[in-house]
Order: C-alpha cells, then structure tokens, then sequence
C-alpha cells in the first residue's frame, strides 16, 4: 500500500486533505653498579618519594598542579651493559670485546687506560676515547689492516660502560649524590633524585655543571611539548642543577591543560599560555586576574584579544564560554517520516517545528502529541523525593502505646522502607500534556525537548494490579470495568475504586466514567491497607504521582 505523506501541523487544522508536500527543517632507587637495573617503580621508592614531598611546605593549598608534575611517576630503567646505545662515547674504564680472524685470530676483552688508549698484541695502542660505540669497529678496523693487510676481519663490541657519580641538587625532592652511567639521561638521574620539586623547582631551567662550568642548559618544556632530549654523556662528578621556579602562571578553567604554567622568561604573553594550555573550543572570553606594582589588577576580554595580553607572575587565567547558545536541539520519537534530531533557533514554538515534520496520517495519531521535558522530569522527581521522604518520617516517628503494637509498627517500618527503596529507582518521564480534543499548544520548546507522535492503536492495554496484564483490542462499547475483566479482573491487592486512565496524549484520569480512545492504557493501583490513617495518605500520594510520572504502579 503506497501511503501519502503530510506536514504534520497541517493535518492538525485540514483533516481529511490530500495535497501534502514534505520539507526539510532549515537550518628511584640508587645503585652502585651500571649493571643492575634501577626499578624505579618500586613500592618503597614510591613511599619514599612521597613521604618527602609531604613532608615539604605548599605555598597555597588550592594551586593546580604544575605543569610536567607528572613526569617522574613513570619508570625510568637504568642504562645496562647489554643495551648500551650507539651514540655512546667511550671513557676511560670502559671494556670492550674485540675479535680478529683470518691471516692472525685475536680474541680479548680489552680496558680503555687513562690516556683512552686499548692495546692489541702486534697491532699496539689505539687510541679510543670519545669514540661513538657505533664507530667503534670501524676505528680499530682501519689500525688491523695496517698491520694485517689482508685475509683479516675484525668486530669490536662494548661490553661494559664506565659507572659515574652524578650529584644532583636544587629544588629536587632527594639531593644528593647518584651513581649511573654515562649514557644515562637528565631524566634518569632527575628520577633518581626523587623528582622535580614541583612547589619550588624550574622545568624551564636545568644545568649540567663540570668542574663549576656550565656545559648543558635543559628545558623540559620541549621535552613535554615536543618530545625533544637532546643527548648527553655524563662524566663523573658532573652536577645537574635545577634552578628556582620562574614566573608561573595558573590556568583554572576552560582549557584542557588546566595546569600552573611557568615562563622562561619573567613576563609572557597570552599567544604562549594559549600554545602551553590548549583553551577549548568554545572559549569565547579570558578573564585574567592578579597582581601588578599599581595594586590588583583584573581584566575581562575576548579570547580573540587575549594573544597580546601580558602575563606576569602569579596571575590566574580563566578561560570561558560566555556567549549563550542561539540554537538548540529538539528530537522526534514516535510515528514520523524523516530524520529524529533537529536544531532549531532558540525561540522555536511548537507549531514552527511541525511545520516541517511529514507524517503518514493513517499511521500517526497526530492529535495525541505531547513532549518529554527534562527540566518537567527533575521537577517530578524531586516531589516524588519529598513525598517519599515525609512518608519515612511518618512511619518512624510514630508513637507506639504498648509492646505489640511497638512490634507491628517494626514489621510496617520495614516493609515501608523496602517500598520507599523501590519508588526511588522510579525515572519520571517529564510528560507535558499539550493536547485537549485534537487541538495542540503553542507552547515555547526547550533545549533537550523530546516532541513525540503517537503510533495509531487499535488496543488499549490493561496493566498494574490484575491477574493477567495484556493488551484488548478496543471496544467503543466497553467500560473500564469490562477492560479490567478482560485482563482476568483484580488481583488480590487490585483497589477497584482506584483504576487509571492514560490517556494516548499522556493526560491521566482517575474517574471511573473516563471514556476511552483506542491506544489508551488503563492502571489498577494497588489497595493501600495501614491501621495509620497519615501513612494511608502519603502512600496513596506517592502511588499517584508514580502512575502519573511513570505510567507504572508499585
């Protein structure tokens, strides 16, 4: 059968025309030997690590934290013999494997002396130091076939790298002294040290002094942002220093770094927060407040003019979302033609929305519609939370004048509590009731609003207390009690002087005489038997407002 489709808010006024048209809705442990690997991950490193950090002074209790403060947490595996990199450089001490076959067959494990030479028998001395571990081969190579001009291959392999003594010092949480080796990074020995202190110390300002010169200047800012290390080998008896905090300054909202932020520099712009801190998309303005030699200072702007902004120590920044959305999304349930979420204006009515909704008329029961509001449902629900709430005070509060009774009010207690326990799982739907007779409200739609369509029904279901609850097909003639006996009639708790009509507009009636429409649901309450007259009051309200918000009955 080939259907015709219809505007929905047409059909509410032309009922029974054929001439529809369908349009779109517009729109750290130390070790001793380089040997050993260090877990820093240990339980007692941890404990350690956060023992000492109690144990130091906060500035301000509610700062955030800064930003890198998570970069000691993860594991940092000390350097071993066995993975020793190619950008190693050889020192004095280190040991090396060296095979030579062919014309002559050497095989010896060799130490670098102090003047950073090897020796080979019939070859001599070759001098190794500051050698990459990679290029190694080829160097004592070239000196064998001097000797040995041919028939002679030679393979050199770094066995074991010098241990060095690192002393680290600064704000860390655990100065001192740390054995490593080498080819260990500033990581590794940061680590080891116990972390960056993240109340006092500089992620921005790190050196690597040898023999009181500084050779190496560190910012771990690159390293967090970019992922760059640059490579360094440590001597022993070289000191990483860790400088005083810089100026910092505190992202408190609206970013997805909400972090304390420090500056290379004393004074910043907003163009480098913005890089460090990554605002959110929707941020429309930046409120910046602090401190400046002329006394508080505050300001109030567009994000748009916030790159040019200077920052300086100490100040906050608070990014926002203060433009108000001139849109909102609506969705569609029910019996329609079309897709099921639109954004519309903010402002929208109903009929302005139907006016762009098809339908098949012979399928949707276009007079019953009614919609689903959040804000109805919160509303719902927090008078179903009171109602539930006055009736345990009532059942706990009331005085017993004798043993007996002090025991049935127990058993009536617990099985009240149980009740209230069940009737605070229940989700009201927030139904509001727009129709009467065919004839729909204008009314204003809210962000979230679910407008839904009846499906048409030839049924009307028969539930709550009776002995088989199922769907009758619709009889003009029949009454609610008819129905009821349909359904197998009331159950032991059925209450038939408190049946339920709800209605296919979401509309509720509890008169006996209410006339039916195909599509209807019909609820028997259940009968509330209390010898206490104030507990017969507010169980029946409850079981009320719960048929009404939910459509169910406990």
């Amino acid at each position: 059968m080939k259907y015709k489709q219809t505007l929905l808010f047409s059909m509410l006024f032309l009922v029974g025309s054929h001439n529809y048209a369908q349009a779109a809705l517009p729109p750290t442990l130390i070790t001793n030997s380089p040997n050993l690997s260090v877990n820093n991950n240990s339980a007692a490193t941890k404990e350690t690590n956060q023992s000492v950090a109690a144990a130091l002074p906060a500035a301000e209790s509610d700062l955030p934290p800064p930003f890198g403060s998570n970069l000691f947490i993860g594991g940092y595996d000390s350097t071993s013999a066995a993975n020793i990199n190619a950008d190693y450089r050889i020192a004095t001490g280190d040991k090396l494997a060296i095979w030579i076959w062919g014309a002559v067959n050497v095989n010896e494990v060799v130490v670098v002396d102090a003047q950073g030479n090897i020796f080979i028998p019939e070859v001599g001395p070759i001098n190794v130091l500051g050698t990459r571990a990679g290029d190694i081969t080829k160097l004592v190579e070239r000196r064998v076939s001097q000797v040995y001009t041919q028939d002679v291959k030679t393979y050199v392999n770094v066995l074991t790298a010098t241990p060095v003594s690192v002393f680290v010092t600064g704000p860390v949480l655990r100065p001192g002294q740390y054995a490593g080796v080498s080819s260990d990074s500033l990581l590794a020995y940061l680590k080891r040290a116990g972390g960056i202190d993240s109340e006092r110390g500089s992620y921005r300002h790190i050196t690597i002094k040898r023999k009181n010169k500084i050779i190496a200047n560190y910012d771990l800012y690159d390293f967090l942002l970019n992922g760059n290390l640059k490579q360094f080998q440590f001597k022993d008896g070289d000191t990483v220093v860790v400088a005083q905090q810089g100026t910092t300054v505190i992202v408190e909202g609206g970013a997805r770094n909400p972090f304390r932020f420090e500056f290379s520099n004393k004074k910043a712009d907003g163009n480098e927060l913005i890089k460090y801190s990554r605002p959110l998309a929707k941020v429309s303005h930046v409120g910046v407040m602090g401190n400046r030699k002329t006394g508080p200072f505050s300001v109030y702007l567009p994000y748009s003019s916030f790159s040019n902004v200077t920052l300086a120590d100490g100040d906050r920044v608070m990014f926002k979302d203060d433009l108000h959305a001139q849109t909102m999304n609506l969705r569609l349930q029910g019996e329609y033609l079309g897709p099921s979420f639109y954004t519309v204006e903010k402002g929208t009515r109903l009929y302005d929305f139907l006016n762009y909704i098809a339908i098949n008329p012979q399928e949707s029961n276009y007079q019953s519609i009614y919609i689903q509001r959040k804000s109805v449902a919160e509303k719902q629900k927090a008078m179903l939370d009171q109602s539930l709430d006055r009736l345990e005070r009532s059942i706990y509060t009331t005085p017993a004048s004798s043993d007996g009774e002090a025991v049935i009010r127990a058993k009536e207690a617990a099985l009240v509590s149980e009740f209230v326990q069940r009737a605070r799982q229940i989700k009201p739907e927030g139904k509001v009731i727009i129709s009467d007779a065919g004839q729909l409200a204008n009314v204003r739609l809210e962000q979230g609003d679910i407008i839904v369509i009846p499906k048409r029904s030839d049924l009307i279901n028969v539930g709550g207390e009776v002995l088989m609850p199922q769907a009758v097909v619709y009889n003009k003639r029949a009454t609610l009690n008819d129905y009821v006996a349909w359904a197998g009639g009331f159950s032991e708790r059925g209450d038939e002087k408190r049946i339920a009509v709800i209605h296919a507009n979401g509309m509720v009636s509890f008169n006996s005489g209410s006339k039916l429409q195909p599509g209807d649901q019909v609820l028997v309450m259940p009968h509330i038997d209390t010898k206490n007259m104030q507990l017969v009051k507010d169980m029946t309200q409850i079981v009320y407002q719960i048929a009404v918000a939910a459509n169910v009955v406990l």
